[in-house]
C-alpha cells in the first residue's frame, strides 16, 4: 500500500482556522431561528431573506475576490482581513433589538466570510498536490464541521449554566473568533515566503488571461441548479420546531448533525480521490434530494435524531470534494478565479433558494417547501452524472 503523504503545516493551520471560525459561529447559528421568532417576533420568510441575502453578499465578494486575487496575489493578507472582521462583528447579534439588526450583524459576517473564503481556498489548494486535494479539503471540512459540532454543545452547556439568557452566548461567540485569526496569523507562512505548490499552466497569449476549459464551466452550471435547491439548513432546525422539538434541544440536534459532517469529510474525501469527484458529488446531490423528501413527510419529533445525522452524510459527498472538483476541472489555470467563480455562483444563488423555500413554506407549509427543493437536487444529480460520463470518456 502506498503511503500517504503528509499534508503539511499550512494545511493544518488552516483546518484549525476553520474549527475556531466555526465554533464561534455555531454559538450563534442553530439559536437563531428560535431568536428571531420567540424574542423578537419574525416569521418563516423574514429568516429566508436574511439567510439568503447574507450568503448572497458573502457570494458577490467571493466572486471579487477572485479576480483580486489574480491582480494582488496576497491570499494570506485577505484571508486575515476576512476572518477578523467576522469575529469582531459577529457577536454583536447580542445587541439585536429587530429582525433588521440581525440581518445588518449577518450581511457583516458575510462580507468577512466573502472575503475570505475565495483567498482561503487558494492558499489550500497551492499548499498540496493536486492528487491529495480530496482529503486536504475533507481534512478542512472535517475540522470545520468539528467546530460546529462543539459550537453547539458549548450553547447547550451555556443554556444549562444559564437559561433563557440567549444573548450572553452570543456574545461569547468572540473568544474563539480571536482563537481563529490566530491560529491563521500565527500557522501560514506570510505571503512573501508562500511559494505555490503546484505549477500553473503557461499562458498561451501573451498578457492574456489563459481560459477556463468548458468542461469547468458545465460544472460550475449544474453546481448552480443544484445551490437553487440547497437553501439555508436554519429551515431544518424551523421544521424541528414545527415538529414540537423544545428549544434547549436545538443546538444538540445540530450538534449530532455536524457529528456526521465531522466524521465523513475526511474518508468521503479520500474517496473522491480514488473513484473521481464528480461521481462522489452526483451521490451527494442524490442523497441531498432523499433527505429532504423525509424531512418533508416525517411525523414525529423523535424521528429527527436520526434524519440529522444521515442529512449530515450529504455534506461529506460534497462539501470538501466540491472545491476539489473545482481545481481539477480548472486544469491549473487561474485557479484563485475559478474559486471566485464557483463561491460566487453558489452563493448567489442563496438568496433566491431561501426566498423560494420561505414563500413556499408560508404559503403551502413545509412539506412542500422541502420537496421542491428535492426536485431541484434531483435535476441536477442529472446533470452532474451527464458531466462525469463525458469527463471520463475524455479521460
Amino acid at each position: 500500500m502506498t503511503r500517504r503523504r503528509p499534508l503539511g503545516r499550512t494545511v493544518w493551520a488552516l483546518a484549525v482556522t476553520s474549527l475556531f471560525t466555526d465554533v464561534g459561529t455555531e454559538l450563534i447559528f442553530p439559536l437563531l431561528p428560535v431568536f428571531l421568532t420567540s424574542v423578537l417576533g419574525a416569521g418563516a420568510e423574514a429568516l429566508g431573506f436574511i439567510e439568503g441575502a447574507a450568503d448572497a453578499v458573502a457570494a458577490l465578494l467571493k466572486l471579487g475576490s477572485g479576480r483580486l486575487l489574480e491582480r494582488w496575489p496576497r491570499p494570506k493578507a485577505l484571508a486575515t482581513f476576512g476572518y477578523a472582521l467576522s469575529s469582531v462583528v459577529r457577536p454583536l447579534v447580542a445587541l439585536a433589538a429587530l429582525p433588521w439588526h440581525v440581518l445588518a450583524v449577518r450581511v457583516a459576517d458575510r462580507i468577512g466570510k466573502g472575503s475570505r473564503g475565495t483567498a482561503k481556498d487558494a492558499l489550500l489548494s497551492d499548499a498540496i498536490a493536486l492528487e491529495d486535494q480530496g482529503r486536504a479539503f475533507g481534512l478542512d471540512r472535517a475540522m470545520d464541521n468539528l467546530g460546529a459540532l462543539l459550537g453547539p454543545l458549548a450553547a447547550s452547556g451555556l443554556l444549562l449554566l444559564f437559561p433563557g439568557r440567549l444573548r450572553l452566548v452570543f456574545a461569547l461567540a468572540v473568544i474563539p473568533g480571536a482563537l481563529a485569526v490566530a491560529a491563521l496569523v500565527l500557522g501560514v507562512p506570510s505571503d512573501r515566503a508562500r511559494a505555490p505548490r503546484q505549477a500553473r499552466a503557461p499562458d498561451p497569449a501573451a498578457g492574456q488571461p489563459t481560459p477556463l476549459p468548458e468542461r469547468f464551466w458545465s460544472y460550475l452550471a449544474v453546481t448552480g441548479i443544484f445551490a437553487l435547491a440547497a437553501s439555508s439548513d436554519a429551515f431544518l432546525l424551523l421544521r424541528a420546531g414545527e415538529l414540537g422539538l423544545a428549544a434547549a434541544a436545538m443546538p444538540l440536534l445540530w450538534a449530532a448533525l455536524n457529528l456526521s459532517k465531522t466524521v465523513s469529510a475526511y474518508p468521503l474525501g479520500g474517496l473522491a480521490d480514488r473513484v473521481g469527484k464528480l461521481p462522489t458529488l452526483t451521490a451527494g446531490f442524490l442523497w441531498y434530494a432523499a433527505a429532504y423528501v423525509l424531512f418533508a413527510r416525517v411525523r414525529a419529533g423523535w424521528q429527527l435524531w436520526l434524519l440529522f445525522p444521515a442529512y449530515g452524510v450529504f455534506y461529506g459527498l460534497t462539501e470538501g470534494v466540491g472545491k476539489a472538483a473545482v481545481a481539477e476541472l480548472s486544469a491549473g489555470r487561474r485557479r484563485a478565479f475559478a474559486f471566485g467563480l464557483y463561491n460566487g455562483v453558489t452563493g448567489l444563488s442563496a438568496l433566491p433558494a431561501g426566498l423560494l423555500t420561505g414563500l413556499l413554506w408560508k404559503r403551502w407549509g413545509a412539506p412542500l417547501a422541502l420537496e421542491v427543493d428535492a426536485a431541484l437536487a434531483a435535476l441536477a444529480a442529472l446533470g452532474l452524472a451527464l458531466l462525469a460520463l463525458g469527463h471520463e470518456r475524455r479521460a
